[in-house]
């Protein structure tokens, strides 16, 4: 006669006999009698189905060096969360900039401000009265057709700046907007803040030359857009050789010397969602906390809580990181340095 078993004694039975490398990843069913012996029962029809996940506790398991355990998990094994909701939304202007913007100008306006041109007029007048002419003197519309140079030399390159005004070369619009002497001329004294007061301000700010414009643009980025679902951050060297205490050198780069941003952008439209300056090292920066979770968090933090996922580098990409970000209702997909502690010896192996 067939011995028939209760529920618990098939429990039993089949986690001492189970061999996880036997299992193909599918649930578990068992239909136990709905009598009151609690007898397992064949009958299926009168039977409720009581569903187990194929998670055994003989399940492989690995220690990391930082004491991180890691466990091994079939390809489609039902989650033991429930996922965050995405967000849905694709980039796009903020209901304010959609307010501001009917034109090109005023869509410029957007990110540089008349309320930000006014103090770059005002120190630009300052430096060249200190430096050559009592008289010298730029109106407001000069200094907007000067950044509309800038902007039109970056859309035509050429070999140097003279080439911006040949005949063969140069862009007609920039020639029909200034002439190159006057463009040299106001590229020589212009400066975002006051000459006098900047060795006092420098002492807590490494940025003070331009930290009060670069501050209301960045804010300017922000609020004028909303980033989709994707974000991507990673590093910019903005080449220069100006003397300055945080200029870096990076061997790897084309330009090899020059300033260290942090840019986060959207995935589509590669729109600069938010940027910060790289100025060495930050005293305000927790001892424990590596540069790389600093500069993420920052960057993210308007955009946190919403369900975005941001795409990094393994320069960035953590454990750590990856926590502190799902505990804001946000994701992370990147690549991960292989040498750091808290990934598993058999994943270091991978080629």
């Amino acid at each position: 006669m067939q011995r028939r078993f209760t529920t618990q004694e098939a429990l039993e039975l089949i986690l001492n006999n189970a061999n996880p490398c036997d299992s193909d990843g599918e649930d578990i069913n068992l239909q136990p009698n709905s009598d009151s012996d609690s007898e397992l029962s064949s009958d299926d029809a009168t039977a409720p189905h009581l569903e187990k996940r194929a998670r055994l506790e003989s399940e492989p398991t690995e220690t990391a060096k930082e004491g991180t355990v890691w466990h091994e998990e079939h390809v489609g094994t039902i989650l033991r969360f429930t996922p965050m909701e995405p967000y849905a939304a694709d980039g796009e202007p903020t209901a304010k900039a959609r307010r501001r913007i009917r034109s090109r100008l005023q869509s410029f306006l957007c990110f540089i401000t008349v309320g930000m041109l006014r103090p770059i007029q005002e120190w630009t007048i300052q430096h060249a009265r200190q430096t050559e002419q009592t008289d010298w003197f730029m109106i407001l519309h000069e200094l907007m057709a000067f950044i509309s140079v800038i902007i039109l030399r970056g859309v035509t390159k050429v070999p140097s700046l003279r080439d911006s005004w040949s005949a063969c070369l140069g862009n007609p619009l920039i020639t029909g907007i200034m002439s190159r002497n006057r463009f040299q001329d106001i590229m020589r004294h212009l400066r975002f803040d006051d000459m006098f007061t900047r060795s006092e301000r420098v002492q807590t700010d490494k940025f003070a030359a331009i930290s009060d414009v670069w501050g209301s643009f960045v804010t300017n980025c922000i609020t004028c857009y909303n980033p989709g679902r994707h974000i991507t951050i990673d590093e910019q060297l903005f080449p220069s050789k100006t003397r300055c205490c945080f200029l870096q050198y990076i061997a790897t780069k084309p330009d090899k010397f020059g300033i260290k941003f942090w840019v986060a952008c959207d995935l589509k439209t590669k729109y600069i969602c938010n940027v910060l300056p790289y100025l060495g090292k930050d005293p305000s920066r927790p001892s424990e906390e590596r540069l790389s979770e600093s500069v993420v968090m920052k960057l993210m933090e308007p955009f946190m809580d919403k369900g975005r996922t941001v795409t990094t580098d393994n320069f960035f990409t953590s454990l750590t990181l990856a926590r502190r970000l799902l505990s804001r209702k946000t994701t992370i997909l990147g690549t991960v340095n292989k040498i750091r502690r808290e990934i598993p010896q058999s994943t270091r192996k991978m080629d």
